[in-house]
């Protein structure tokens, strides 16, 4: 017997629904309107982070994390992995813009030097991904802060803050660079340079070989977050552990595009001014940061 012809449409339209959304499936925790807030302010990171790298010199990172903070802070991501994410994410999104200096400098890579620096590298690598992930987002956010104004200040007044003279405990100095760089997300070339002095410190040579260790640094580093984050609560979309791999897709690609044109601003404009306007953004970023984690 046939089924009534009202019966047989309201079983088809049952079986027959339309598929579901798949940005509702993909973010099932947050808003198309929150998604691109975030998606907005990675961006934004990206850029502002590219054009700092420009005009200061510096690796992404020291504008990443501060930023990508607030982002996850205004979008009510749990506090307790904020810092986290933002670290791991600045250190992932930092690879490709380091290994395409790495690449443009290879004739002045010393293969010798850079196996002489991986074993301290990566051991600071282990002591601050392990450090870093029993950590708490206010601990990060002040070892953040303590590593970051030197480094601005150094970086807007065009010297060094501390020169602290290399000799043989290049390889120590190395290896602590590493393990602030992986509680910080802050590049190891970007310490080292504020920090570390020596008679070729000017030099394209030592310049690679800084680059090389921030490259290092930033690969391991963000396994090791990809791993010490895994299955844990309160993580942003799309994360790998702590990667958050959406972050990474935004911040890396528009670093990677607007560092030149941060260069080419500094050679238009005054760079003492724009360093001093550009340090003054990451100061303020940072404050604001450490305000909203202890209060």
């Amino acid at each position: 017997m046939r089924k009534p012809y009202a019966l047989r449409s309201r079983l088809s339209r049952r079986t027959c629904a339309p598929p579901p959304d798949p940005c509702v499936d993909l973010f099932p925790t947050i808003s198309h309107s929150d998604l691109g807030v975030f998606a907005l302010g990675l961006v934004i990171a990206g850029a502002v982070s590219g054009l700092a790298a420009g005009v200061l010199g510096i690796g992404g990172g020291i504008v990443i994390v501060p930023v990508l903070y607030h982002v996850m802070a205004a979008l009510g991501i749990d506090s307790g992995v904020r810092m986290h994410v933002a670290i791991a994410t600045s250190l992932a999104a930092m690879i490709p813009a380091t290994l395409a200096h790495v690449q443009n400098a290879r004739g002045h890579i010393e293969w010798r030097l850079a196996r002489k620096d991986l074993p301290a590298l990566l051991i600071g690598v282990a002591v601050g991904a392990a450090a870093t992930a029993m950590a708490s987002g206010v601990s990060l956010a002040l070892l953040f802060a303590i590593v970051a104004f030197p480094v601005v200040v150094g970086l807007a007044l065009g010297k060094r803050v501390f020169a602290i003279e290399t000799g043989r405990r290049i390889v120590v100095l190395m290896t602590l660079s590493a393990i602030a760089s992986t509680f910080t997300g802050i590049a190891t070339a970007t310490i080292n340079r504020c920090f570390i002095g020596s008679s070729d410190t000017e030099g394209d040579r030592y310049r690679t070989r800084l680059r090389v260790s921030a490259l290092i640094v930033a690969i391991a580093a963000a396994a090791s977050f990809a791993v010490a984050g895994w299955g844990k609560p309160g993580l942003p979309p799309e994360s790998f552990g702590y990667v958050n791999l959406l972050g990474f897709a935004l911040i890396a690609p528009v670093l990677l595009a607007t560092e030149p044109a941060g260069a080419a601003l500094a050679h238009m404009m005054d760079l003492r001014r724009l360093r001093l306007v550009f340090a003054g953004l990451i100061v303020i970023a940072t404050a604001r940061m450490l305000w909203d984690a202890f209060t």
